[in-house]
């Protein structure tokens, strides 16, 4: 036997679990379809009883007995071959893309329904990280967002919530314009005829609906936006047809990371689970990868260190799974296949994505503060699964300080409170009924109203500090007239907050 045949003949096949093994994994697989399963565990604190704490240890089970190496498992969704650790989740995915051996990759949901996903093409890797290359370079990106951006603050509600379809609807023109450039922004076909692309992958129909998706993207090429990453990518010698489907793809990654992981970065930079813009998106592609969990079928058999992986094999990727439950890490910007894309290679567009995630989360920040309304969480107790069609955010106009010194806003902008000016922006308004939140949420409502009609108190009186109202008796009379309604509303304040700790028992 030679050196060369050595590998082949010790490869082996991957290990079978049992079928108690595979009962465990399958129950816990069909509970993520049901979320309130958790609450009882919860509210005991016995983690480990929850689906995700039933997950990790039957993993954890599985490695000890299996060597750590990937197990096949049986479920009500089909067959799948586990790996048991990130790396070799990683490893495996390499080798077998090097190999040749992946047919197109899905999308799991928790309710085990396959999904399409974006069909990988590399992106020119200059002009994807251009944004981030100098702090001139960052600045021009973030004026490049700030109209979308300033569009999706102004469209909250009158208590300053976030509505998830007015919000999504502004990320995804700020995503046309950032990819096509700014004569794509007011396309909304262009994002319809993407998302019926993405979701047909893998289907019958996929190379009708992605023919008008390019059709779509060759309008908007024929005088490319120097500013927009079409632009860079024909400066930089791409055809038309080189670069349509590059586009492609990095569109349907921006408008998920724009829309989605932006919004979540919000709510864990709310909770101070993040320090920094980039903290907070790294965390939230990390925790809560768009591509949640994804199945790699096995066209050609191959052979990764000493397992023999057969033709017709499933791979099941799941990183959220393999995370312990004390695993923090560190924030990895640079999400690659692991959070955006399917591609076990590594994703420019997926890069690309998360820098322009990253600046919408800097810009909202530089003009409001965001404050979590629901679910409810801390920074030390993170949710497992946050979705961010779930989440209500709250968007609080940064106010200059009241104590008459200077201050630097998170901004870096400069102010001086007590001037005279009354600092309030949107008007306070009776928050909006939110069907399905538990009372502790509306609860949360409530305290944020308070905490604005405070400081619109403490805004009147300092205006009514001014000495401006000191030059005659009219003046005089203006100051008592806001001096009464600042007491009016630190009055109101106090009442809506007793309300507010009334619902949050």
């Amino acid at each position: 036997m030679t050196t060369a045949d050595s590998p082949a003949t010790a490869a082996r096949r991957p290990a079978t679990a049992w079928a108690l093994e595979n009962a465990v994994f399958s129950a816990a697989m069909v509970a993520r379809r049901l979320p309130w399963t958790d609450a009882p565990a919860r509210a005991l604190g016995l983690d480990a009883l929850t689906r995700d704490g039933v997950t990790r240890r039957l993993l954890a089970h599985l490695r000890r007995t299996r060597s750590g190496r990937p197990v096949e498992l049986s479920t009500p969704y089909g067959s799948f071959l586990v790996p048991l650790t990130s790396g070799d989740t990683e490893g495996l995915l390499t080798r077998a893309d090097e190999a040749g051996a992946l047919g197109p990759a899905s999308g799991l949901t928790a309710g085990g329904r396959r999904y399409g996903l974006s069909a990988h093409v590399p992106l020119d890797r200059e002009a994807a990280v251009a944004p981030a290359a100098a702090p001139e370079a960052q600045e021009a990106l973030d004026a490049l967002l700030a109209e979308d951006v300033d569009g999706a603050i102004a469209a909250r509600r009158g208590d300053g919530t976030l509505e998830w379809h007015e919000w999504c609807r502004g990320m995804l023109r700020l995503s046309r314009r950032v990819v096509a450039g700014a004569g794509a922004a007011p396309d909304t076909l262009l994002s319809e005829v993407t998302a019926v692309a993405t979701a047909a992958a893998g289907e019958r129909s996929y190379e009708s609906g992605y023919a008008a998706l390019r059709r779509r993207l060759e309008l908007h090429l024929a005088d490319p936006d120097p500013d927009a990453l079409a632009g860079r990518l024909m400066e930089r010698g791409a055809g038309p047809d080189a670069a349509a489907p590059a586009l492609a793809h990095a569109l349907a990654l921006v408008s998920e990371a724009a829309a989605g992981t932006a919004l979540q970065a919000l709510a864990l930079l709310a909770v101070g689970a993040a320090v920094s813009p980039r903290d907070a998106v790294g965390e939230a592609l990390r925790r809560y990868p768009p591509v949640a969990a994804a199945v790699y079928p096995v066209r050609v058999p191959f052979v990764w260190e000493d397992l023999a992986i057969g033709a017709g094999t499933e791979i099941l990727r799941a990183p959220a799974w393999l995370r312990g439950p004390g695993d923090t890490g560190g924030p990895d910007l640079d999400p690659g296949p692991l959070a955006l894309c399917g591609s076990p290679a590594g994703c420019g567009a997926a890069r690309f994505a998360a820098l322009v995630a990253e600046g919408v989360v800097r810009v909202v920040t530089a003009r409001v503060r965001p404050v979590l309304i629901a679910p409810g969480f801390t920074a030390d107790r993170l949710p497992d699964v946050l979705d961010p069609r779930t989440l209500l955010v709250a968007l609080q106009d940064i106010q200059d300080p009241v104590d008459g010194e200077d201050h630097d806003g998170p901004d870096g902008r400069h102010g001086r409170a007590g001037d005279g000016r009354v600092t309030v922006g949107t008007a306070t308004a009776v928050p909006v009924s939110a069907y399905g939140y538990a009372p502790a949420s509306y609860g949360a409502l409530a305290h944020a109203s308070a905490d604005r009609l405070e400081r619109h108190a403490e805004s009147l009186a300092a205006c009514a500090d001014h000495g401006g109202w000191n030059r005659d008796e009219a003046g005089e009379r203006f100051r008592m007239v806001l001096l009464g309604h600042a007491e009016r509303c630190a009055r109101a304040a106090e009442d809506v907050r007793r309300a507010a700790r009334r619902l949050a028992r």
